[in-house]
């Protein structure tokens, strides 16, 4: 039986799963924490994979692991290899002003169709121009821009900075995948190939960026340990020889866990909700509602990114003092529509649409609406409505949706699940809780050893029966166009 592992850096912590190659079988698991922060020391990655794996009881018997890891974070190297500053994360907005400046210089419809993208605060591209602006000291030594999964992979072959890694740091070993390529701004998943003008644009000069691996691809093997880390607890948990696969960004994993195909769209409800599909076109949107990035299979991953979505629950709960199972069995006391009762749940401001200043609002407040079970099944509502406004602008760019996997932990409430039913006009299914950013990994490292995509089950939890209500988006349309 082969082994391979799968890792899914994030931005909260290092998860690892292990599985069989053929099969997919779990057969053990680890983590451990990150820290907390929107810029984060890349060697804390490093000493977080180190302990999962070897909460995982490490790797002597696995023949391949493969990194997805969040995406987008700005990991800047010198030409020693070493990292300049602390990493800026995917949710550190300080560079908002520089992807307008970027929009600005280029042109929202050129950076759509050079790159599939328009820059937002997210994208390495607006971290690297906020560098250049705000540190010039630590812009002017960029040898090498890496983002989190490349360096990690980097790491694992056995570079990294000069003196403390066997390889040394030969920052021409960089590899990425396109899909962690395609959330930079500066490479177009149509073309695949980087964009070195709008690279320099951002930087404000030239760098060495990581080759572009794909699907199957090998980025190396694991590296030799050095000395102190063969002295290390953890040191076991690494042995050189095992083939590294190319890795990917986080959701491009997710889909990859879940065997997500073309007619598949993906509905995740976490802090931050995310509809994005597999399709085999890419994408150029210029209104940059949908981003056009690549997947991990070979195939286009067109995504929408809302702000709100499962603290939305979380704070109505609260108002009515209740737990989440509670909330649930409330709203399905509530008629879907709740008597015109809408939440427009904008607490956080909104990227989708982009209203970083809005706030929430509660429309349609009657002597009949206003009660604790219309409350609660405004709440639910509202949070799926913002997700199918999602899927609506997924669907304006060409992409056919035949089947919706609703995932995170909100999805496993009964109630979500049923209100999902009524609101989207396409089936639903609710896959089976698990870590399906490592198992895209894990999945990957198998595709690498075997030469061919492997076909693992993925279980189910519910299927709930389609119920299409119209009402429910229909009344939530209308509230959010007179506001």
């Amino acid at each position: 039986m082969k082994l391979v592992a799968g890792v899914d850096s994030s931005t909260q912590s290092c998860k690892v799963v292990i599985r069989d190659a053929d099969t997919g079988t779990l057969v053990r698991s680890g983590r451990a924490p990150h820290p907390a922060g929107t810029e984060v020391d890349p060697e804390h990655w490093w000493e977080a994979l180190h302990a999962a794996l070897a909460d995982a009881g490490g790797l002597a018997d696995v023949a391949a692991i493969s990194v997805a890891a969040q995406q987008h974070g700005m990991v800047a190297l010198d030409a020693a290899g070493r990292v300049i500053r602390p990493a800026l994360l995917w949710n550190d907005t300080r560079s908002a002003a520089a992807a307008s400046a970027l929009i600005a210089e280029v042109g929202a419809g050129e950076y759509a169709r050079r790159t599939g993208v328009v820059p937002v605060a997210s994208f390495t591209a607006t971290k690297l121009r906020w560098l250049r602006d705000a540190e010039p000291h630590h812009a002017a030594r960029v040898a090498a821009v890496a983002l989190p999964h490349d360096w990690l992979t980097w790491r694992l072959r056995g570079y990294g900075p000069a003196g403390a890694s066997p390889l040394g740091p030969q920052l021409g070993e960089l590899t990425t995948d396109r899909s962690d390529a395609s959330g930079t701004g500066y490479w177009s998943p149509a073309t695949g190939t980087y964009d070195l003008e709008l690279f320099d644009r951002a930087l404000g000069h030239h760098a060495i960026l990581p080759r572009v691996l794909g699907p199957s691809d090998a980025a190396g093997t694991t590296g030799p340990a050095t000395p102190a880390a063969a002295a290390a607890p953890v040191a076991n948990s690494i042995p050189a020889g095992i083939v590294v696969g190319a890795g990917a960004g986080d959701n491009a994993g997710a889909a990859l866990g879940l065997g997500a195909a073309d007619g598949d769209v993906i509905v995740s409800i976490g802090t931050s909700g995310t509809v994005f599909a597999v399709t085999d076109h890419p994408v150029a949107d210029a209104s940059g509602t949908v981003a056009g990035f690549a997947d991990a299979s070979g195939l286009y991953l067109p995504l929408v990114a809302t702000l709100n979505a499962a603290r939305v629950l979380d704070v109505v709960r609260g108002l009515l003092g209740v737990d989440h199972d509670e909330l649930g069995r409330l709203a399905l006391e509530a008629q879907p529509g709740a008597l015109g009762l809408v939440l427009q749940p904008y607490f956080e401001g909104e990227r989708t649409p982009n209203l970083p200043e809005a706030t929430a609002t509660l429309f349609g407040l009657t002597l009949t609406s206003t009660t604790r079970p219309g409350l609660a099944r405004a709440a639910i509502e509202g949070l799926l409505c913002g997700l199918a406004d999602g899927l609506d602008a997924v669907r304006a760019q060409g992409v056919e949706a035949r089947r919706i996997l609703l995932i995170g932990g909100a999805a496993q409430n009964p109630a979500v699940r049923t209100i999902a039913a009524q609101l989207f006009d396409t089936p639903v299914v609710v896959p089976a809780p698990g870590e399906y950013v490592a198992d895209g990994a894990a999945a990957q490292a198998a595709w690498t050893l075997a030469g061919h995509r492997p076909a693992w089950p993925v279980s189910l939890a519910a299927e709930p029966e389609p119920d299409f209500r119209p009402v429910i988006h229909a009344q939530y349309a209308t509230r959010r166009i007179h506001h």
